[in-house]
């Protein structure tokens, strides 16, 4: 675990990535700590780029 990450935070995205994105507790546990804030990064920046297309077609179909 990331020492810069508090304990909630960290079961509160293994939850996430779990629930939402159906990825295994043994394969988030077993990576390198580095690859894990890496893995949440790009999926964080994924999910970003999507609500904001989706928002921007929202917006396109308004007028």
């Amino acid at each position: 675990m990331l020492y810069h990450t508090s304990l909630d935070s960290y079961y509160e995205s293994n939850f996430s990535l779990m629930q939402h994105h159906d990825w295994n507790l043994s394969d988030i546990e077993d990576m390198i700590p580095f690859e894990r804030e890496i893995y949440i990064t790009l999926l964080s920046n994924y999910i970003e780029k999507k609500n904001l297309e989706a928002q921007q077609a929202k917006n396109a179909n308004s007028f």
